[in-house]
Parts: C-alpha cells; structure tokens; sequence
C-alpha cells in the first residue's frame, strides 16, 4: 500500500432547514485515498455526493453544517482548524475542487490571468505578476492550453476551454487532494474525453498526488479511477475497485445503477437496461433499517428493521447488505 494522502473517518454532515430539521446528508462516511491514486464515487442525484465534497473541502456554511467526524489530509485534520486557516493554508493547496457547473466559474470581467492572480496571492502574497504570469504560462502550456488563453475573457473561450481552464486553475498550486465534481457533466463527447485526458495527465506528471472524481455514471469511472465507491441516502453502500464495481456490483443498488446505463463494454452491453423502482427515502427521518429496503426486491422484514454497516469482504470489498455478497450473486445469476 502506498502512503495515505487522505483519511475520513466517520464524517457526518447536515443541512438545517429553515425550521429547524437536520437532514443528514452525509452519514458516517470514511474514506482512504493513497498518494498516486483516484477515488470514483457515484450515485444518483440527491445522493450526497457533492455535499460530501464540500464537506472535505471544510466549506461549512449555512445551512451546511459540520457534525462529527475527521478529515485528515497528508497527516493533519483540518477540522481541528478554523475557516480563516483552512482557506489561507489548505484551500487550492492541500486541497483543491472542480465545482459542477464549473463552465461559470470563472469572472466574465477579468481576465483569466488576474483570476489566477488572485488565485496564487491568497497563498503566496509575495509573488510579482511576472513570476505568476510565467508560472502559469508554464502550467497552461505543459497542460496543453494556449498562453493566449491567459489575456482573455471567459466569454471569448468554448465550454470545453472554459473548463479546461478551470481545472488548469485549480490544480495551479499542485493540491495533494484534487476533488472533482462532475467535471465532464454538459460537455460533447470530444470535450468529455480531453478533460479526462487532461485529469489522467495531471496524476502523471504529478501536478496532483491523488484525485477524488464524482459522477452519476459509475461506468464512467471504469476509465477514470482506480476505486469506485457508491453512496445512497448520505451512506456508502459499496466499495470496490474499478473493475469489480462495474463488471461484478454485489449490492442491489450499485446492481441497479450499473443496469440502467447503456455501457458499451463487452460483457454488459448486451445485458437489458433496467430502473431502478421507487424514489430515495427522506433524509429529515431516514429509515432505522437499510435505506435501499423500500426499492430493493430482495429486502426482507430484517431488512426494515435492522441497519447493517460496512462489511469488509475479500481483497478490501465493502457493502452494506445482508445478503452481499454470495447470495446476491445467486440471485443475480438466476435472472441472467
């Protein structure tokens, strides 16, 4: 195993609404990710996918608030910190984010390059114009962008620019944690597939140490990461590596989710795409059961009644049910 570069350990966050409900949107999450490694998570939408990611970043502000848990990046937990030390030393340098609907991210009434200044003297105040201009020119070019981009507006660049450009940003200061959140999300295919490259580059050459991707199609993450997780309801109900958790999913969620996406890898794209019955419970009175029982055909009364935790299978799998993973996979096989 390689060094860990971040550690969540039973993190827990809520919203609270306006009259005074807790809806626990991120539920005793815990999470590794190793130096030189990419962490997927998927999940359909209302999941907690991106609250988790706002939550690792420490951007708690109302009505987003921090419950309990640690989150320890290269060594130090940055929830012991308070918001002014968490945005002038962990922010873009311990850890970086790719917000969705990065695309309007950026000013449209500065340049990209007062942007990046802006960027940079957060964090290094004593830097000239010039040494930022050349850093960045340097990082823009190595990444494959044209200089020119910098003395432009975002109005005068493509989508795709725009969020080549954001990514180029973010990872300016070479974060050891990059979390991106849907960042190929209202992109062309061609757009999609150069961000990725871009992604995948920017491990390579070791302008980031390890990445966090998220997305709602979890065969995307096939060619992506090197590790899937899925979370429902605020919870992790599976964890895998890539290729289990697309070819070989042992919980009926992450089944489901597999099932109702066109995937063009032989071996699943000739299987029926199927929908996933019901709707999410609600988080302001979660269920006392497994959250997945009211969809889930296999549930049983057990299942309604009593929550399960993660349970560690071979090689580091871990899934939520209680039927994960033997009798599942005999189920499964029944109806192929």
């Amino acid at each position: 195993m390689g060094k860990t570069i971040l550690e969540v350990n039973n993190l827990t966050t809520k919203y609270i609404t306006r009259f005074r409900e807790n809806v626990y949107a991120v539920d005793n999450v815990s999470l590794t990710v190793e130096e030189g490694k990419s962490l997927g998570i998927a999940g359909e939408s209302g999941c907690g996918k991106s609250t988790l990611a706002l939550s690792l970043m420490g951007y708690y502000f109302p009505p987003l608030h921090y419950t309990s848990g640690d989150i320890i990046i290269d060594g130090v937990d940055i929830t012991k910190m308070d918001p002014e030390t968490i945005r002038k030393s962990v922010l873009g340098k311990e850890i970086a984010y790719i917000p969705q609907a990065a695309m309007n991210a950026l000013n449209p009434t500065q340049r990209i390059i007062r942007f990046i200044e802006d960027v940079v003297r957060a964090h290094e105040p004593q830097m000239s114009k010039k040494d930022i201009y050349d850093m960045a020119r340097e990082r823009f070019e190595e990444l494959r962008l044209p200089k020119e981009v910098l003395d432009k507006h975002s109005v005068e660049l493509s989508g795709g620019m725009k969020q080549r450009t954001v990514i180029a940003i973010s990872t300016i200061l070479s974060p050891k944690v990059l979390i991106a959140d849907e960042p190929s999300s209202a992109l062309d295919v061609t757009s999609q597939k150069m961000v990725i490259k871009m992604l995948k580059n920017l491990m390579e050459k070791g302008f980031i140490k390890s990445m966090i991707f998220i997305t709602h199609e979890l065969p995307l993450l096939y060619n992506v990461t090197d590790d899937i997780m899925v979370m429902y309801a605020g919870q992790i109900v599976e964890r895998g590596t890539a290729k289990e958790m697309v070819f070989d999913p042992v919980h009926p969620y992450s089944k489901g989710l597999m099932g109702s996406i066109i995937v063009p890898e032989t071996g699943i794209r000739e299987t029926k795409l199927t929908a996933i019955p019901g709707t999410p419970p609600n988080l302001k009175k979660p269920p006392s059961g497994c959250r997945f029982a009211e969809r889930c055909k296999y549930a049983i009364d057990e299942c309604r009644v009593n929550s399960v935790g993660l349970r560690e299978a071979e090689n580091n799998r871990r899934y939520r049910c209680i039927f994960a993973a033997d009798k599942l996979r005999e189920g499964y096989a029944d109806e192929q």
